[in-house]
């Protein structure tokens, strides 16, 4: 059985680590609030620009856009969302998994690039040699959209001039607080389906000056926007899932606690004990001297 002084260090020092967990976790609910609020503000903008960007491209006709030219894929650009630090629980790990299934399952034998965006994203890919691009890994530093658009126009101008044939981007969407999915969402070129021309099929605009014009004009507006919401949707996700491995760790700093001092009080009676038996045994020996 440990001594009393070592559990009474064990016990200071978990009550220190738990200290500072309520500390991150509030800190973490703080950035929660205002991320949460500058995502939910994006969120219908983005999804209605988008709407009416597939409206318009479904009913373009011969209008055609560089940001929706489908090529033979032998290309692949992977846009991978992290965080710049960890003690956010499986948020970066689950990213990379995904990753590197999808890498082996969808794009097995083909040229796959990584556009890391956040420092863990960066050092996990960097150190497994993966062909990667570095520039904007720091978008985080400071999020705003200015740097989103200047990260979005990199990989919308290397696809123009066909240096990749597809981009994909993989990142935490935020659901709540506990909860964010993992999404990979085609980027470029703009996804083309039978569900969207059907929906969009219904949709009559009236354009001024002219469809082609307004097409060319709103769709890099449009994917430039749903870039920065991408971000916005992983940094939301990365303080719910820092505030919630905060909670998690404070818990079990306090379970470590309760066992601690009970061992602390077991060790503490034994010693009594073991001390009054010395006492009681002299007290004896003395007696029948």
């Amino acid at each position: 059985m440990a001594n009393l002084k070592e559990v009474k260090n064990r016990i200071s020092s978990v009550t220190s680590t738990q200290q500072i967990t309520k500390a991150m976790k509030m800190v973490a609910a703080a950035k929660l609030r205002r991320a949460q609020e500058r995502m939910m503000q994006m969120r219908p903008y983005a999804e209605k620009l988008t709407s009416i960007v597939n409206n318009v491209s479904s009913n373009s006709g011969d209008i055609s856009s560089p940001f929706s030219e489908q090529r033979e894929m032998a290309h692949v650009l992977l846009v991978v969302v992290s965080s710049d630090r960890g003690l956010c629980g499986g948020f970066n790990s689950g990213v990379f998994k995904h990753t590197a299934a999808l890498i082996a399952e969808k794009y097995a034998g083909q040229e796959v690039t990584i556009f890391p965006l956040g420092k863990r994203s960066l050092e996990y890919f960097k150190k497994r040699n993966y062909t990667i691009i570095e520039e904007f890994s720091t978008v985080f530093e400071k999020l705003n959209f200015d740097n989103a658009r200047e990260s979005a126009e990199y990989v919308m101008s290397a696809f123009e001039n066909k240096e990749f044939d597809q981009v994909e981007i993989i990142y935490n969407e935020f659901k709540n607080v506990a909860t964010q999915i993992i999404q990979n969402e085609q980027f470029l070129p703009i996804k083309q389906d039978n569900e969207v021309e059907e929906s969009a099929s219904v949709t009559d605009y009236i354009y001024e000056p002219n469809q082609e014009q307004i097409f060319t004009e709103i769709t890099p507006k449009s994917l430039k926007i749903q870039f920065y919401k991408t971000l916005l949707e992983s940094n939301a996700s990365e303080h719910g899932a820092r505030m919630t491995a905060m909670d998690k760790a404070t818990e079990n700093a306090d379970e470590m606690l309760k066992d601690l001092r009970l061992t602390y009080n077991r060790t503490r009676q034994a010693a009594i004990t073991k001390e009054i038996l010395e006492i009681v045994g002299g007290a004896e020996a003395l007696s029948q001297a």
